[in-house]
């Protein structure tokens, strides 16, 4: 509920914005979009002779109300999101592989536990980075191009969230291991550069992970799909 003196066409969109959760670029995008609509309409009924409350009201009832929007909305940017992190997945999740690549040069003693445990973790997180990038890259093909031809799998925000977060941990997981070996090789600048870039990876991609976790689980993005 707008008060005194608010304009009504603001609040609406202030009240749309609140409600809505998802990239901020493409939820401003799309709250200005029918801002600017349900101003215009609004302006359309003026034009014919309604009073400003008149053609305010008139416009709502074209447009809909907040809670009637928002299902539609939101599964739009829900949407956004899933591919802002696969994006963020299949671009990061490449420098685990590269990482370890760096981590398996020579060190002080290739025989050592130490070498020989970051070998073994290598194996495993290089096996999480590849799979991630293919769920990514398939998010990115079944949201975009494909996704006029074919359904979007109502649970595929959800399952690229949650691929995101094992990104994330395996990035994590990988920083705190090239710290580890950094510290006991001959060759540490690289495996320090390796670990940076791991580190990084793990902030962009946690990030966008934890948001699209929490759109996926939106009961309005959810309804919106399966109707």
């Amino acid at each position: 509920m707008s008060a005194p003196g608010t304009d009504p066409v603001e609040a609406y969109a202030a009240d749309l914005t609140a409600a809505l959760h998802g990239p901020a670029r493409a939820k401003a995008r799309l709250v200005e979009e029918i801002r600017g609509g349900l101003a215009d309409t609004t302006d359309a009924h003026a034009e014919r002779g309604s009073s400003h409350p008149d053609a305010i009201r008139a416009a709502v009832r074209e447009f809909g109300t907040v809670e009637e929007l928002v299902p539609s909305c939101q599964r739009e940017l829900t949407l956004a999101q899933a591919r802002h992190t696969a994006r963020a997945v299949a671009f990061t999740a490449p420098f685990l592989i590269a990482c370890w690549y760096l981590a398996g040069t020579p060190a002080a003693d290739p025989a050592g536990p130490i070498p020989r445990a970051a070998q073994l973790l290598a194996v495993h997180l290089a096996g999480v980075a590849i799979a991630a990038t293919l769920l990514a890259a398939a998010t990115l093909a079944l949201t975009g191009t494909l996704a006029r031809r074919l359904p979007t799998p109502p649970r595929l925000p959800l399952v690229i969230a949650w691929a995101g977060t094992t990104a994330g941990v395996a990035m994590a997981v990988t920083t705190l291991a090239l710290a580890l070996a950094s510290a006991l090789a001959t060759n540490w600048p690289l495996l320090a550069l390796a670990g940076a870039l791991a580190a990084a990876s793990h902030a962009v991609v946690a990030t966008s992970a934890r948001a699209c976790r929490r759109c996926a689980r939106l009961p309005v993005a959810r309804t919106a799909r399966l109707g």
